[in-house]
């Protein structure tokens, strides 16, 4: 099912390259072509077109309907739970490569992992997975459901997969911005988001979409076919949908932006009495610790680098630290970060694959059985960094110094010298990544339907779901660290170049490597280094779910009847794989350990609406859930809306959520991974020092509890038809939050505050520093405050003249994050208005997130533009920003030179033309976003972490990268 590759390095000729360019420009200018034409041609059409009435495609279904913010069957509106609906109106016109694309513009949605930004996630085997992180609590926080119903996971810490939806059935995304563990259960601490899909489709429908850059790279197309065949009078449905996605991956950050050396920086001039800032954030910094072809790092010969080909030079250290931080400021920064910066992948190369069936029954006139079928296959390659090595040691007999670089083993010798220490960031080595393949397979069986029992109507929903993924994750271009000492340990011996061990050894297959200079290594040498085989393991993740519910109306009050609804569900998630011994230890990467564990949920859960008086309903909910690793715990919600007059309702909810545990935290066996942390003066090293970072899961968690309280109000003025607007204010509070803390934390935490609970997992080996364990635990608190505006506007242009022909509309929607504090026991951190990357994870999100989105639709066209941004931000709320004079500098208070960051504003537009013949129609868009081609503001990242050259000079999950992008796409319905 699965193929294991290796990737080696591959020289691309000349006229290839040339091939390429000239196709993709090619490729840019039809699109930016056919972009400018139609537009043109639908703004000329929009002059001379007569007004027509059209359906309102993004409004929410009217009627009796369960919509996600309540299990009560009624009209969506009157529920006590603020919702956002995204119709397929709003979906349509962005046409978007992947769904959560789109998804992730909302306000309410912040930082979370896409196929491209997670490239870093190799140990893990997250690299490609896309996910939805609600509130900036973080995507374990936020249940992802189809059609109303829990998805399996894509991996082991429990996200799914937003790019698993079947996109072209999408018919709505209803996203509930609080609490609702009481209806839903686990997970929706932040929310929930629904994908509601067309299941009644007929007929046959054939897209087609293609996409590419400005700059004539990151080319990607889409194909999908949806057929839906109703028989037997319509009592037999029958609906089936595939896709293909490709996308032709963009190597590393090609991007001008990303040629400033901006980055954050412990201050090498910086004591506790001067006056200076700890941080600095600017250009014009370069690691010092190492050279694309090696660098000599101490002793007498310190700074000597190898440049190949015989070739040294001596580097020009401008003003550093030894002991504080790894980076310098000014001197030769071009140097040191040449074959290093910007070596990250900018896209991947990925290719999807989806298929979904639904088959429906009609038993009775009200009673429909049904079943579904899913599959959903994954394979994307991504460079993670050109990854620098330090403290390799390189003997005064090595062959390859000796006949390429005589000079400095003369100077070697000179100086008794019997052998050096060189860092590199190992040019002419292929950059290592991931190469993962992931398959989500999803079956489901139920009915649902009404009948009539005890005097009363009743509907009922009953499912049972059994999910599988099936992952191989591989890493590519990564060496076994005991053949690089072999390899790297290369003499002369009967004039040949041979390994040490060798001489001793003669059958050991040692293959000697050249470590010095930018030439790169031999093939057979790098065959040698990363083995017959990569450092790979099969998982395999299980989810059932058994769930059933009923709704109906107990009896009548003056305002209306009392509905409830009731049910119970249950559930069992699990985790198993497969890894070879060879790959657990002795890899520079990956080191992977099977992960091995399960639980199951069992629930019950009851709601409420009951009409109190005409205008005033309150709603109640409660859920009790057994899990078998932690016992039972209880969730409810209470809500209420009043109307007082028909203008204005108020609404409001108080609830009582909770998360557990995921699969990850509790059982992850361990993933090993290279990094840097700087120690202190007061560690037993000081300066950057590289270790083994090692994370593990905690049988002993106990589940997360959230008490959400919201407020809000809805105006829809009778003086101005087709126009509502609401107000809405959250407060979250989290307890027993599960959570862990970064390496460079851990050591800040041992070091400088004296926490000897965090000593405890910082581990020295023979002098150097060996692993830091990072393990979740129930340690913190989290509380988080903000409010959501969304307003919407709708008219016939006749309403406002009689020649203006068409329909126009517009919505919008606003977050203010006032403020998100994480209480981790030390000291409380506020992640609300941090536009920073490195510093706050998935934590942090801008204070103000607004996307407005407005249509002009004039049968058979339809025109939208969209702005979009957000304002602008600190790198840390507890930062203090000075130049001179400055106060000492804390663990939490530290001091920086510049912690202002600006915000973003992008415009998107599209125009679509539906065309007709013979009962025929077909659909072309043409859709442009980042119209002006923003450039992504600079974002200084670090101190910490090998890896931060290697990664964009942004924060790439909150700015564009990519920049202006191009798509043409072609809809027909046959």
């Amino acid at each position: 099912m699965f193929s294991s590759t290796t990737a080696y390095p591959v020289n691309h000729s000349g006229a290839r390259f040339h091939r390429a360019r000239t196709l993709a420009h090619a490729r840019l200018t039809l699109l930016a072509g056919a972009a400018s034409l139609a537009l043109g041609a639908a703004a000329a059409h929009a002059q001379d077109t007569a007004a027509t009435t059209g359906g309102d495609e993004a409004a929410a279904p009217a009627g009796d309907i369960v919509i996600t913010g309540s299990r009560i069957v009624r009209d969506g509106y009157s529920a006590p739970t603020p919702v956002t609906v995204l119709g397929a109106q709003e979906i349509n016109a962005q046409k978007p490569a992947n769904i959560s694309d789109f998804v992730n513009q909302l306000p309410a949605i912040t930082a979370g992992s896409t196929s491209a930004n997670s490239s870093g996630s190799l140990s893990n085997g997250n690299a490609g997975i896309a996910s939805v992180n609600l509130r900036g609590l973080g995507a374990g926080r936020t249940l992802v459901l189809l059609d109303g119903q829990r998805s399996v996971a894509s991996s082991v810490n429990g996200t799914v997969d937003v790019n698993t939806i079947p996109q072209d059935l999408v018919e709505r995304v209803e996203v509930v911005t609080g609490g609702a563990s009481a209806q839903y259960g686990s997970d929706a601490v932040g929310g929930v988001i629904n994908f509601i899909l067309n299941k009644k489709f007929t007929g046959l429908k054939v897209t087609a979409d293609e996409g590419l850059s400005t700059y004539g790279d990151g080319f990607n197309y889409r194909l999908g076919a949806t057929a839906g065949l109703s028989l037997l009078d319509d009592r037999l449905h029958i609906l089936l949908n595939g896709s293909y996605f490709k996308q032709n991956p963009v190597t590393s950050i090609k991007r001008s932006w990303n040629d400033s050396a901006y980055f954050q920086i412990t201050n090498p001039n910086y004591t506790a009495s001067n006056g200076e800032p700890e941080r600095l954030v600017g250009s014009g910094y370069a690691p010092y610790t190492y050279t694309a072809g090696g660098l000599i790092t101490s002793g007498a010969l310190k700074g000597t680098y190898f440049l190949g080909e015989g070739q040294t030079g001596q580097l020009d250290y401008g003003t550093y630290s030894s002991t504080s931080s790894p980076y310098m400021i000014g001197g030769d920064t071009d140097v040191t970060l040449a074959g290093h910066v910007g070596t990250n992948s900018l896209l991947p190369d990925e290719s999807r694959i989806s298929v979904f069936n639904r088959t429906s029954f009609d038993v009775t006139s009200s009673i429909e059985i049904f079943g579904q079928v899913s599959y959903n296959r994954y394979h994307g390659i991504s460079d993670y960094q050109q990854t620098p090595s330090t403290g390799v040691s390189i003997k005064s007999d090595n062959a390859y110094l000796l006949t390429q670089y005589p000079e400095v083993a003369a100077a070697m010798a000179a100086n008794n010298l019997s052998s050096i220490t060189i860092g590199t960031s190992n040019a002419g080595f292929p950059v290592p990544g991931s190469n993962n393949t992931r398959e989500v397979y999803r079956y489901v069986g139920g009915a649902d339907g009404s009948f009539n029992a005890l005097s009363r109507d009743w509907t009922f929903n009953a499912y049972f779901q059994h999910g599988i993924t099936k992952s191989h994750e591989e890493l590519i271009n990564t060496w076994n660290t005991a053949r690089m000492a072999l390899a790297q340990d290369a003499v002369l011996y009967n004039g040949q170049i041979v390994c040490r061990s060798t001489i001793t050894d003669p059958g050991n297959g040692c293959v000697p490597i050249d470590r010095l200079g930018t030439d790169g290594p031999s093939a057979e040498a790098l065959a040698y280094i990363y083995g017959d085989a990569q450092p790979q393991r099969d998982q395999t993740i299980k989810q059932d779910v058994g769930a059933v519910s009923f709704n109906t109306q107990l009896f009548d009050m003056p305002a209306g009847p009392v509905a409830v609804a009731f049910g119970g569900e249950w559930r069992r998630e699990s985790i198993n794989g497969s890894v070879e011994s060879q790959f657990n230890s002795g890899w520079l990467y990956g080191n992977y350990l099977v992960n091995k564990g399960a639980y199951n949920v069992k629930e019950g859960f009851v709601e409420l609406s009951v009409p109190v008086f005409t205008g005033f309903d309150i709603d109640a909910a409660g859920r009790y859930t057994d899990y078998s690793t932690s016992g039972g715990v209880a969730t409810y919600k209470i809500g209420a809306t009043w109307q007082p007059i028909p203008d204005i309702k108020l609404r409001g909810t108080y609830s009582h959520d909770i998360r557990a545990p995921n699969l990850q935290e509790l059982f992850a066996a361990g993933t090993a991974r290279t990094n840097t942390v700087i120690l202190p003066d007061n560690a037993p090293l000081t300066g950057s020092q590289q270790f083994i970072e090692n994370t593990v899961g905690n049988p002993n968690l106990k589940p997360e509890k959230a008490n959400t309280w919201t407020a809000g109000v809805v105006v829809s003025p009778r003086f101005l038809p087709g126009f509502t607007a609401s107000f809405d204010y959250y407060d979250i509070k989290i307890t027993d939050a599960i959570g862990s803390v970064t390496s460079q934390n851990t050591v800040d935490n041992c070091y400088e505050l004296g926490l000897a609970d965090y000593c405890a997992n910082i581990v020295y080996s023979g002098g150097a520093l060996s692993t830091i364990t990072i393990q979740p635990f129930n340690f913190a608190s989290q509380r988080e405050k903000g409010f959501d505006v969304a307003a919407s506007y709708r008219t016939a242009m006749s309403a406002i003249s009689e020649k203006i022909p068409g329909n126009f509309s517009i919505s919008a929607n606003l977050t203010h994050y006032i403020s998100n504090v994480v209480d981790n026991g030390v000291f409380p951190i506020d992640y609300a208005g941090v536009n920073g990357g490195s510093l706050s994870g998935s934590y942090s999100s801008p204070s103000w997130v607004y996307r407005i989105s407005a249509f002009y639709d004039i049968d058979p066209v339809t025109l939208n533009f969209v702005t979009r941004g957000f304002s602008d931000g600190v790198y840390g709320n507890d930062y203090i920003e000075c130049t001179s004079s400055c106060p000492a500098s804390t663990t939490q208070y530290r001091t920086i030179n510049n912690n202002h960051i600006n915000g973003a504003i992008y415009f998107d537009t599209s125009a679509s033309v539906k065309l007709r013949s013979a009962g025929r129609e077909a659909t072309l868009s043409v859709v442009v976003n980042n119209l002006l081609n923003r450039a992504p503001e600079l974002i200084g990242n670090g101190p910490s972490g090998n890896n931060v050259p290697a990664y964009a000079q942004t924060n790439r999950s909150l700015y564009d990268v990519i920049g202006r992008t191009y798509r043409l796409s072609i809809s027909v319905s046959l």
